[in-house]
């Protein structure tokens, strides 16, 4: 194993080799390149969680009461901390109660207006609930389902023996 893993080439040199190249590499030192990398990927993630929390602490409660003098509870305030300006943004994610919605399109509609002028409508359907229906049900939704696929991963995994 520790063989393999000398005579493997790093990831920096990987990354400026042709793709023709690497993907000729033996198996086992893709394997090991894939463990490598995530392993990268995994702790600069954690790396940039850490520091975002320190940041988030250190100017959280300046953006709160800025957002106060400005009368508003989220969006987009900025500020200086020395030479560097502070940029903070706070989302508004807003739910809705689908079957109040639901209830108000109906008297929206009873009312005589339409409530396509007052919200959007939309059906979705579990795949798993399409699955379990009879198939007379199934026929009659295939024409308004289209299937696509997501992007393909592969895990490698070093097996004992080929070490």
């Amino acid at each position: 194993m520790d063989a393999v893993r000398s005579n493997r080439p790093t990831l920096e040199a990987v990354r400026h080799r042709p793709i023709g190249e690497v993907i000729n590499l033996p198996a086992e030192h893709l394997a090991l390149l894939q463990e490598e990398s995530r392993s990268t990927l995994d702790m600069a993630k954690r790396a940039v969680e850490w520091i975002e929390g320190a940041i988030a602490l250190r100017y959280e409660q300046q953006a709160v009461a800025l957002r106060g003098q400005q009368g508003k509870d989220t969006g987009t305030v900025r500020f200086d901390d020395g030479p560097v300006t502070v940029v903070a943004e706070l989302t508004k994610k807003v739910d809705w109660d689908q079957r109040q919605l639901a209830d108000l399109v109906e008297r929206i509609r009873v009312g005589g207006e339409n409530p396509g002028e007052y919200v959007e409508v939309s059906f979705k359907v579990a795949e798993r609930a399409y699955a379990a229906w009879p198939e007379r049900i199934r026929t009659v939704f295939e024409p308004a389902r289209t299937v696509r696929t997501g992007r393909q991963t592969f895990k490698l995994t070093l097996n004992a023996e080929g070490m």
